[in-house]
């Protein structure tokens, strides 16, 4: 009887563990379609599409400094090689094995997002303020996410 509850109960902690690392990854792919949607609405703004608006270009720089906020802390070593189901990427070894590097791409990307808060507030100010985010998701892309199949 204690052999089955012992048994039961490791593998309760396992399938607990795999979900949670499940949910990091899960988490992770929601920031980047949240920065993927906000991307796309600054881009209309600078391109012309759209008007510009005071309120989307603060939800988006809002959104961006979270996300620059949460993902140091979104890939334990525990999430390496799990990928979102729903998603066409996942994330490449070197974050781990190239961890500096990630983490000064994501300072990056901080800094980029602080200096557009301060100076973004009318079209030609975001013009100038989105160039180096779009420079610094692309860069982080580039090194530290891989197309899947």
């Amino acid at each position: 009887m204690l052999r089955t509850t012992l048994a039961a109960g490791a593998m309760l902690l396992t399938a607990s563990a795999a979900m949670a690392q499940q949910s990091v990854v899960d988490h992770t792919q929601k920031l980047m379609r949240d920065n993927g949607r906000n991307i796309m609405a600054l881009s209309a703004i600078v391109k012309g599409d759209k008007p510009y608006d005071q309120a989307t270009v603060d939800a988006a720089l809002k959104q961006f400094d979270e996300t620059a906020k949460e993902l140091p802390n979104q890939f334990p070593d525990g999430v390496k090689g799990l990928k979102a189901p729903d998603s066409k990427y996942s994330a490449s070894p070197k974050i781990w094995t190239e961890r500096t590097k990630f983490d000064a791409e994501i300072a990056d990307f901080a800094k980029a997002v602080n200096d557009a808060k301060a100076k973004a507030k009318d079209l030609d100010t975001l013009k100038a303020s989105f160039q180096p985010i779009g420079k610094q998701c692309g860069s982080c892309h580039e090194n530290f996410r891989l197309k899947d199949g």
